[in-house]
């Protein structure tokens, strides 16, 4: 088995595992499919294909990634934290000491090297070329998702772009709101690797949107990598196999052969356009902004092609998962920066820059602000706004047994930390925008080196008694209740700790 290879081929693997529904009645992209979907992704339900969107010939994907169970199928891996298992083999390689570790070694690197994405000369994203005038992004059924949206937006592209200086590939994932039938706005963000290639091009940067590609190569899109990282590398490392490019038509790009939709074209330094407002994942609608205008030089697309979307906003919604595949893959590359970190957790309640629940291994006084400090320095995790640190033993993931220590640990006096520093795009509740306060909350247990009485021990039974009972449960006549010691962790929770 391996991931999908296609969206196509991920489309079949979703109806066969019934995780996926077609709906054949005509359904409007203008406000009711996000209704649909939204009723969906809060159920735990399945993938939606939409066979007849209306206005368009072209089907509609959505949900693709709304479950842990999808996800998971779409890494072909038993666990997200499996997954991250893979990346923290390479980031964990050390100077080989003997014959057998040599091996293992050589058999890495040549993963790595096998994961550099592969150009071909021809791709299924190419059977059906646009260019000139017969350019209509009005052809694909774009979805205008909230009452107050600025028009239609594409939600889930892979936007290509090169560094005008260095030539290095940035592949992320930003909102593109429709302008008209050859135009769209691009939501580069302040902080993002895209807006840098825009803002140092002299004047022109060529831009590709891929639209449709398989899901690792489409998570990867929206995965949070230091500039000098390719995501394409990552999701051939992801996939084990490289990603197949082939070169656009009417730009100097290249983008993956197997995409459904391929959008070409370029914006220019010193025209944009008012975007939004925009329905965000935050819960809250973003205001106007002038942001970049992508024009679009050609449209080249696969045979009856079909085009993926994805619906934010008040969560939980689909993007819950997309954010928490980040957060479990990315854990082990977080722990080589802090190593005295064990687990953290980004509440899909909190829309994962406002809130970090962090476990630590504590070592002295203050180590719980050193891990602080260390989280608002550390690539986008530097924009989170508030931060939690536990003891390693508490699990991070179980929101109840962290409010307990929180409750219980915590001096506000002593034990809470306010700064100040740069915040999310769309954060709105900071008086100047980009920039405004942060908290950090030390639940940890107190030493007499930080000025506390003694520390009282914690209520726990022995481990002898704990498995007395385990053994005679039956005997009690309680089947009804649960045995399991963790009953009060919730589903979610539960399935992240495997």
């Amino acid at each position: 088995m391996a991931p999908p290879a296609s969206l196509r081929d991920w489309i079949a693997l979703l109806e066969r595992e019934g995780e996926l529904v077609r709906i054949d009645a005509e359904v409007d992209p203008h406000l009711e499919v996000t209704e649909i979907v939204d009723r969906t992704v809060k159920a735990n339900g399945p993938a939606l294909l939409f066979a007849n969107p209306k206005g368009s010939s072209h089907p509609l994907l959505i949900n693709q990634f709304g479950t842990e169970r999808r996800m998971c199928l779409a890494f072909d891996a038993p666990s997200l934290d499996s997954v991250a298992g893979r990346l923290e083999e390479v980031l964990e390689m050390q100077p080989p000491q003997g014959l057998v570790e040599k091996v293992r070694g050589l058999k890495r690197l040549k993963s790595i090297a096998d994961s550099m994405p592969k150009a071909v000369r021809s791709g299924a994203c190419q059977e059906v070329v646009l260019e000139g005038d017969d350019v209509d992004l009005g052809r694909l059924p774009v979805q205008t998702c909230w009452p107050a949206d600025g028009g239609p937006f594409i939600t889930l592209p892979a936007v290509i772009t090169k560094d005008p200086k260095t030539g290095t590939r940035n592949v992320g994932m930003y909102r593109m709101q429709v302008l008209d039938r050859s135009s769209t706005a691009m939501h580069w963000q302040l902080h993002k690797d895209g807006r840098m290639d825009y803002l140092a091009s002299d004047g022109r940067l060529d831009v590709a949107v891929a639209l449709g590609l398989d899901p690792v190569t489409a998570y990867s899109a929206s995965a949070p990598l230091p500039k000098h990282i390719d995501e394409l590398m990552l999701a051939g490392f992801l996939k084990g196999e490289p990603v197949e490019l082939v070169r656009c038509r009417t730009v100097d790009l290249e983008v993956p052969a197997n995409a459904e939709i391929v959008l070409e074209g370029y914006v220019q330094q010193g025209d944009e356009a008012p975007e939004g407002p925009f329905g965000d994942h935050t819960g809250f609608y973003t205001g106007i902004e002038p942001f970049p205008v992508f024009h679009v030089t050609a449209m080249t697309m696969r045979r009856e092609a079909i085009y993926p979307s994805i619906v934010v906003g008040k969560p939980p919604q689909e993007d819950a998962w997309l954010g928490k595949a980040t957060e479990r893959i990315f854990l082990p590359a977080i722990k080589m920066t802090v190593p005295e970190i064990v687990d953290f957790d980004l509440p899909v309640a909190g829309a994962f820059h406002n809130c970090a629940i962090v476990s630590i291994r504590k070592r002295f006084p203050g180590h719980a602000r050193k891990v602080m400090h260390a989280i608002w320095g550390l690539g986008m995790l530097s924009l989170t706004k508030s931060i939690v640190v536990v003891d390693e033993h508490v699990n991070v993931h179980d929101y109840g047994e962290v409010f307990f220590y929180v409750g219980a640990n915590v001096d506000p006096k002593r034990d809470v930390l306010l700064t100040e520093g740069p915040l999310d795009h769309l954060d709105h509740a900071p008086t100047l925008q980009f920039l405004g306060g942060k908290i950090g909350i030390d639940a940890t247990a107190k030493g007499p080196l930080e000025g506390t009485r003694e520390w009282p021990p914690e209520i726990e039974m022995t481990p002898e008694v704990k498995a007395l009972v385990d053994a005679r449960w039956s005997e009690y006549g309680l089947n009804a209740v649960a045995a399991e010691q963790d009953g009060r962790r919730g589903a979610l929770q539960r399935l992240l700790r495997r």
